[in-house]
């Protein structure tokens, strides 16, 4: 059996947002979905997530989750401001208290200085509760896109802790 998510994160994050009575929404770019496989695999997991959405291009991120085009123009619709952006503009759109959002590069490009990284966001009813770059260890595309994945659960594992 393939293990690609942490199995005891996603069930204790679905646990204390079950229990809190919350939801969730999740706006991804470089992880391609799948934040939102992760957490639709979670039992119970209609209880709590709303849905998400998955937005490449600049274009249907500014269609579909509102974000600046300006700003996102500027940074190639990669920063930190932009997953905020995407974080808070999910859970509006799918009337949820927390929103995460997440976009970077999964291979090396010009645009990204032909570095891979992705930013990150967790908001909580309008309010930023973590925010951040993640830089994955040498691998392929895929496997960065599993490590942001992880990584980013972990983190809002973490944030749901406290």
């Amino acid at each position: 059996m393939i293990k690609l998510f942490d199995q005891n994160v996603l069930n204790s994050l679905g646990k204390k947002i079950i229990a809190a009575k919350q939801t969730l929404a999740v706006a991804e770019s470089v992880t391609s979905g799948l934040i939102q496989f992760a957490v639709g695999s979670i039992k119970d997991a209609l209880l709590f997530f709303q849905g998400g959405t998955t937005t490449y291009t600049l274009c249907k991120k500014v269609m579909v989750l509102a974000v600046d085009p300006v700003h996102g123009q500027e940074v190639n619709a990669v920063s930190e401001t932009m997953a905020g952006e995407m974080a808070d503009n999910v859970a509006e759109l799918f009337n949820s208290d927390w929103g995460i959002g997440i976009t970077g590069y999964a291979s090396p490009v010009p645009e990204s200085g032909n570095n891979i990284f992705a930013y990150y966001a967790i908001t909580f009813r309008k309010m930023i509760k973590d925010i951040g770059k993640i830089i994955p260890p040498p691998g392929d595309p895929f496997a960065n896109k599993l490590y942001y994945t992880n990584m980013l659960l972990n983190k809002f594992h973490g944030v749901i802790e406290r």
